[in-house]
């Protein structure tokens, strides 16, 4: 029995590792874009700078995605949370997972480079109201979380090709939103580099879009697909770490 139980333990130290470090990494890339073209004076385009962390995350679920299901994103778990596919009692520890590689990512950033390209912070464009940023982000996220559920679903997984699909979406909302929202669609990509910085006046923004985008998106599978819960869905949320009845 003890023997079982620190076997679980390890197990959710990898998968909350696995959060953290995927986190770390996409936000690397995400943050770290902007940082380089201001310390390169712009030889990071817009549209490398959207790209990049799109195709970090295809590379993230394909090399770790069976590890912890490859959140990275508190919307995201929130999401397969609502829609049945992973245990509430396991959000909470995935969330501070992603929020503190997320931060990591950013002080890393700023002890290398400084504090440039304000460390990559998701902001509302120049003119732009925070409320319509947040609808922006709300909007965004819907789709986000819709392409993770739907192809993660019984009826449509396609293995391998999921990242393809989640990656590209990325690419696709950043290159038309970005200038708006920053197209962040994560609130911890727009944690980190608020907390090091000590700036929280636009957060809410990047928290309340997502979230409420994510919770929208649980009720767009319902009705497309019905009920959560099915064996894809809980695979592609949990990670294929076998732990029997602990899971």
């Amino acid at each position: 029995m003890r023997g079982e139980v620190a076997s679980v333990g390890k197990k959710q130290l990898r998968r909350l590792f696995a959060e953290a470090f995927g986190t770390f990494l996409l936000v690397l890339v995400g943050a770290g874009g902007p940082v380089v073209a201001a310390l390169s004076h712009g030889a990071v385009s817009r549209n490398a700078a959207v790209a990049a962390p799109g195709l970090m995350v295809m590379a993230i679920i394909l090399f770790m995605g069976a590890v912890s299901g490859a959140h990275l994103n508190p919307a995201v778990t929130l999401g397969f949370t609502l829609r049945g596919d992973f245990p509430l009692r396991r959000a909470p520890a995935y969330v501070l997972a992603q929020l503190a590689g997320a931060t990591l990512a950013c002080l890393l950033l700023w002890a290398v480079y400084g504090k440039v390209g304000a460390l990559g912070a998701t902001t509302p464009g120049a003119g732009i109201a925070d409320w319509k940023a947040m609808v922006t982000e709300l909007m965004l996220t819907v789709g986000l979380v819709s392409t993770i559920l739907g192809t993660a679903s019984r009826a449509q997984n396609v293995g391998p090709l999921s990242a393809v699909a989640v990656g590209g979406y990325i690419v696709l909302a950043g290159l038309w939103s970005s200038p708006i929202s920053g197209a962040s669609m994560n609130p911890a990509r727009s944690f980190g580099p608020d907390v090091v910085l000590g700036d929280f006046s636009h957060l809410w923004v990047y928290w309340v879009g997502p979230a409420a985008g994510g919770a929208i998106a649980v009720g767009i599978a319902w009705l497309l697909r019905g009920r959560g819960g099915d064996a894809g869905g809980v695979a592609a949320a949990r990670g294929n770490l076998s732990e029997h009845q602990a899971t």
